[in-house]
């Protein structure tokens, strides 16, 4: 059987992060609901670098700003900026050890809550909690499990073909 390319596999994480995105969570946890487009944008920025991902990421967050419900532009902005950042700086990003790395995707995600922030406030909702900064916190506890995971996915994909 031969197996998917690598355009398929793009698709199939785009659409985890969609659904991932989507799916409700119970009362307490409702916000810690990582950044999952931003963690995919990051990981596809830092691996896949040739593949135009600030366009990438624009399109992405068009999708996901029609999904949820946003204004339109918010989450791809958000994404561009992201994907920006991680592209300035992925030569120093994408050699470092795992908790350097790890440090990094927190101040990219604190810059995300930032930016929203910022542009929430041009339409004057202001108000931000202690839980407005867990979405990072809980992003960041998750990026070196799906970093492995992501490598190792990789890894099987390449030794079958």
């Amino acid at each position: 059987m031969r197996m998917p390319g690598a355009g398929t596999w793009l698709l199939l994480a785009v659409l985890a992060a969609y659904l991932l995105t989507l799916l409700p969570l119970p009362g307490p946890l409702v916000h810690a609901k990582p950044f999952w487009l931003g963690l995919l944008v990051i990981w596809l920025a830092l691996e896949q670098p040739s593949r135009g991902v600030l366009g990438l990421a624009f399109l992405i967050g068009l999708g996901a700003d029609l999904l949820i419900g946003t204004w339109f532009g918010e989450h791809a902005f958000r994404l561009v900026v992201i994907a920006f950042i991680v592209r300035r700086f992925r030569a120093r990003l994408r050699f470092f050890p795992l908790w350097q790395q790890t440090a990094a995707v927190a101040a990219l995600l604190v810059n995300d809550r930032i930016v929203i922030a910022m542009l929430r406030s041009f339409a004057g909702e202001v108000g931000i909690g202690l839980a407005y900064w867990l979405p990072a916190v809980t992003g960041t506890l998750l990026w070196p499990l799906l970093l492995v995971l992501a490598d190792d996915l990789r890894r099987r994909v390449r030794g079958r073909a």
